[in-house]
């Protein structure tokens, strides 16, 4: 039920107002002062203010222009008993829904509430999916504890409150856009645009038109003036996947948006100004693509003024069984299915498999098993037939060792504290007390990858 608060110090005018628009199903609030009208507006959820332009304790303009400050969605619709319009124009200025005459528009109330108490409706819905995709992209909701993970959200969150130009380095598949998007959410720019573009998904003639936009006649077909990608993120964030795929030429374009925060319009002789934050991701090692001549050496430092790497999930094997539960309740929810349970032999050949697609094959592998499974729980022959085989040879290579030889004992060992370390082999020899030649020789000689 919508509820309406009516400021008014005739008392006569609130109570009949407030039978009119109870009648229509409203919950109705009266307050005879700008003071008793805050107290009630600071206890319960008004979703529509009728206020009267002249009152005991101050002007009912300047009041309607405070609450809509202090409440934003909330609607008010003022009354004066003489309209005029520079009053209107005014009060519309200062944020109100709309503005009538007591007496002669008596008619017009009850219109006018119901058109109020949609925009109320949708701006709370809009603030509500907002908040969902806040959630969604916090740093909170980044499932992940081992070492090197824990690392780089760290590092994330003390760049996000900045301004300043990421670069994100890594596998495919290891989340980058997910570390994007939360840097993004968590900084000032939060409440503007945040766009993402795939530099790999298009020839350099419509990347170029999709970052910069064109002006009309500048090819054939180019009937408007149309905006890019830049200029539609202007005072939010353009994430640029796979930046190592951008054509020289283009990059030549980028950089000069990050030195001057300018940029030409395909067709364009007059510059665009805009102010955007970038931050760029890549599967490739850029060093290697500038010795290569593929990749600006100017740009690489413009880009990674501050750089994190994302570990790939094979190097944070602890965090696959959190994040299999995270994809398999999510799957279930979709599929219309009980959230299922995963079984010791499923979770084990996660935990062996070395995931070249990282997180984003996790997640199709477990969405396949979750159609599959008819039990309630995900067990070893709903998994794809890969890793299915991978987990049988992994078997059969352990019982050819005899569960009593030192050979068995020592790999078994070292896949410990492989586990502990998340895969970091320099770390895993210093623990192991052995040279990291030694190391790289026992996993060939144990077939461990």
């Amino acid at each position: 039920m919508n509820k309406v608060l009516i400021i008014d110090d005739e008392e006569k005018l609130r109570t009949l107002l407030s039978k009119i628009i109870s009648l229509e199903g409203f919950e109705v609030f009266e307050a005879g002062d700008g003071k008793k009208a805050f107290q009630k507006l600071e206890t319960t959820d008004i979703d529509v203010v009728i206020c009267d332009v002249k009152l005991p304790d101050g002007s009912g303009m300047e009041l309607s222009k405070t609450i809509k400050q202090k409440y934003p969605a909330t609607e008010i619709i003022l009354l004066t008993a003489y309209g005029n319009i520079p009053d209107s124009v005014q009060a519309i200025k200062n944020g109100a829904f709309d503005y009538i005459t007591k007496g002669d528009d008596n008619n017009k109330i009850i219109p006018l509430l119901y058109k109020a108490s949609e925009k109320v409706l949708l701006a709370k819905r809009v603030l509500q999916l907002e908040k969902q995709l806040g959630d969604k992209f916090s740093f909170d909701n980044i499932i992940g504890k081992s070492k090197k993970f824990k690392a780089a959200i760290d590092d994330a969150k003390k760049v996000a409150v900045t301004d300043a130009t990421v670069l994100l380095t890594g596998e495919t598949g290891t989340g980058k856009e997910v570390f994007a998007q939360a840097i993004h959410n968590a900084g000032s720019r939060s409440k503007q645009n945040f766009i993402a573009v795939n530099c790999a998904a298009f020839s350099k003639e419509l990347l170029e038109n999709e970052l910069f936009g064109h002006k009309a006649g500048a090819f054939t077909g180019a009937i408007k003036d149309t905006k890019g990608i830049f200029e539609e993120a202007n005072n939010g964030t353009v994430f640029l996947d796979e930046i190592g795929e951008m054509p020289l030429e283009l990059q030549a374009k980028l950089l000069r948006v990050l030195e001057t925060g300018e940029f030409l319009k395909v067709g364009d002789s007059k510059t665009t100004k805009i102010n955007v934050r970038i931050i760029a991701a890549t599967n490739k090692d850029l060093q290697k693509e500038m010795e290569a001549g593929n990749f600006r050496n100017d740009l690489f430092y413009r880009l990674a003024v501050f750089q994190i790497q994302l570990p790939a999930l094979r190097e944070r094997v602890i965090d696959i069984e959190a994040l299999a539960k995270y994809f398999t309740h999510l799957f279930a929810a979709k599929t219309n299915k009980k959230s299922s349970t995963l079984s010791d032999d499923f979770l084990e050949a996660l935990k062996q498999h070395q995931w070249s697609g990282n997180i984003r094959e996790l997640k199709n592998v477990i969405e396949r098993s979750v159609i599959l499974s008819d039990t309630g729980e995900l067990t070893f022959d709903t998994l794809p037939f890969e890793l299915q085989t991978n987990q049988m040879q992994n078997n059969k290579s352990e019982k050819q060792l005899s569960a009593f030889d030192l050979a068995s004992a020592e790999k078994l060992h070292i896949q410990k504290v492989l586990n502990y370390t998340n895969g970091n082999k320099t770390e895993t020899a210093r623990l192991l007390n052995i040279a990291l030649t030694t190391l790289y020789r026992k996993l060939d000689d144990y077939k461990m990858g």
